[in-house]
């Protein structure tokens, strides 16, 4: 049977798909498409958060246990159920997502499900993941072959017999063994006992791929001390997964070379970032570039004019041609113009014959989701000042309207208001929304802002400064305040915070690439210090490691 072809009977059909070994962004393409089109996901506990965001929100997980935070011991299997869950989905007529660590190639059990599903004439189809034994030395900085082509053995310490040990420890070959934190010294020991040296380097990894990846370089000697030294060893995580490198090219003169990943300026950061998923999303991929974790805390929340009959008549102003231009100056003028148009009945159509400007990158992202291609997008700066740059002067000559629909927010400045006016254009300003302080958010973060479990904050605005303070209260003082410009940089002041990023200029990305800088430098001067590479959140005399990522 061809495990890829149209399923004809009853039956679903099941995918056995390899997740890779924490970092969503290994997910392969296939496995993304796999996901998108599933009735029911199944799996494992560690990477079911990294799975679910791409499944449909109707997705049934009849597991919902989630590694968060969680450590899943290497020598125990995370779910012995799962094959009757499988099996009962996709009896059912169902299309499964079986979705495993690493790849499902190199997981026994996984296999004793597929040959279920054989048995039973289930079409069923596999794509392939990234194993940790590979993906965690290349996160790393750790290669596994030279030039001179050394043999590469992978060993699970769970079913490694003395023989193997005895074959791996005679050779030269590079050694990746999978075991558990608490046992790489007795795996150390037993490839010493199997003829390798003492002096043999090696890297212990724990968390690869993730923001939480840490790596140890050591000898097989000296392994042990190196992890009590470290205070890594004795631990209630002792039973937490890693992955141990033995061999020449594991050496530490190569990592510092090769640690890619490790050495990004802000890994391993918690930044929050005073916004909602959708205004953040840019900024917060940006922020994974540089290594760090972005949370998105909500400090606005958006609700309709108090008096919308002005709204209401300017939208049916843009049927009748009223106006030459509309200006969006946010995502939320956008949102809030295409909901009084799908009230009306309206679509994208409405805008044809007006000229549209956005004042932003994702404003104009918002408005081609609603079908609108904006005619003007700031070349330069993303700001009010930006779009006005670029906005053309009323001509009566070519602009047979004078008039400009401007909905904006009930806070909003007047400076794109008094430049229109000065280019010689008649402005309709119309409150589109009002703002208003939005919800505390969950005491875990409240108590996170406050006790200085973030490492940074970044202030887009005076408001998101005075809203955060508000609801949530004052950063503690380890936390870095990065500020878009010096009216914000004031803001913060007058609340008693220490601004210690300030964005040459006012752009949300320039002011995250500022902040890297500033974690560069701060990372650069530990290293020329012969400091330990902490995070702002670890600096805090006698504190202990804050939430994870």
């Amino acid at each position: 049977m061809n495990p890829t072809a149209p399923n004809h009977s009853a039956s679903g059909q099941v995918t056995f798909l390899g997740a890779g070994p924490g970092d969503p962004g290994l997910l392969t393409l296939r496995a993304v498409e796999a996901l998108a089109s599933a009735d029911v996901l199944i799996a494992d506990p560690q990477v079911l958060d990294v799975v679910r965001v791409h499944a449909r929100a109707q997705v049934d997980t009849p597991l919902q246990a989630s590694a968060d935070e969680a450590s899943i011991p290497a020598d125990v299997p995370a779910l012995r159920d799962t094959a009757n869950l499988v099996m009962a989905a996709a009896r059912a007529g169902k299309r499964v997502v079986r979705a495993v660590t690493g790849d499902p190639g190199l997981d026994g059990y996984v296999a004793e499900e597929m040959l279920a599903c054989a048995a039973e004439g289930i079409v069923f189809e596999v794509v392939p993941g990234i194993a940790a034994a590979v993906g965690v030395p290349a996160y790393a900085g750790v290669p596994l072959r030279d030039a001179q082509g050394t043999d590469v053995r992978f060993i699970d310490a769970r079913s490694a017999d003395a023989r193997c040990w005895a074959e791996v420890g005679a050779s030269d070959a590079t050694a990746v063994v999978s075991t558990t934190l608490d046992s790489v010294a007795a795996a150390a020991g037993e490839l010493v006992s199997g003829g390798r040296k003492p002096d043999t380097p090696l890297t212990v990894t724990v968390a690869g791929t993730t923001t939480r990846q840490r790596t140890w370089t050591a000898t097989l000697g000296s392994v042990a001390q190196v992890l009590k030294a470290a205070k890594v060893l004795p631990s209630a995580d002792g039973g937490q997964p890693v992955i141990a490198v033995v061999g020449e090219r594991s050496a530490a003169a190569q990592r510092d070379r090769l640690s890619w990943f490790e050495s990004k300026p802000l890994f391993g950061w918690r930044v929050l970032v005073p916004r909602t998923k959708e205004q953040a999303a840019s900024l917060s991929d940006q922020l994974v570039s540089y290594g760090a974790v972005s949370h998105e805390v909500p400090t606005i929340a958006v609700e309709p004019p108090r008096t919308p009959q002005q709204m209401e008549r300017a939208v049916k102003g843009l049927v009748t041609g009223r106006y030459e231009w509309i200006a969006f100056t946010s995502v939320n003028a956008v949102k809030a113009v295409r909901e009084k148009f799908e009230e009306y009945g309206l679509d994208a159509r409405a805008f044809a014959g007006i000229k549209v400007a956005a004042v932003g990158e994702q404003t104009a992202k918002a408005l081609v989701a609603f079908g609108v291609k904006p005619d003007l997008v700031p070349s330069g700066e993303q700001s009010a000042a930006g779009l006005l740059e670029d906005w053309p002067p009323y001509d009566p000559v070519f602009d047979p309207i004078d008039r400009v629909f401007l909905p904006r927010a009930d806070i909003a400045t007047e400076t794109l208001v008094a430049g229109l006016i000065e280019l010689g254009w008649e402005v309709d300003d119309v409150t589109a929304y009002r703002t208003v302080r939005a919800s505390p958010p969950p005491a875990e973060t409240r108590e996170a802002i406050k006790g200085g479990g973030f490492d940074a904050v970044l202030f887009t605005s005076s408001s998101t400064v005075r809203n955060l303070v508000g609801i949530a209260g004052k950063p503690h003082n380890v936390t870095v305040i990065a500020c878009i410009g010096p009216a914000t940089a004031k803001t913060a002041e007058e609340h008693g915070l220490r601004v210690d990023v300030m964005s040459p200029e006012p752009s949300v990305h320039k002011l995250a690439e500022a902040l890297a800088d500033f974690g560069a430098a701060r990372r650069d001067a530990a290293i020329e210090a012969g400091d330990p590479v902490t995070r702002p959140s670890e600096r805090r005399p006698g504190s202990r490691r804050r939430a994870r990522s």
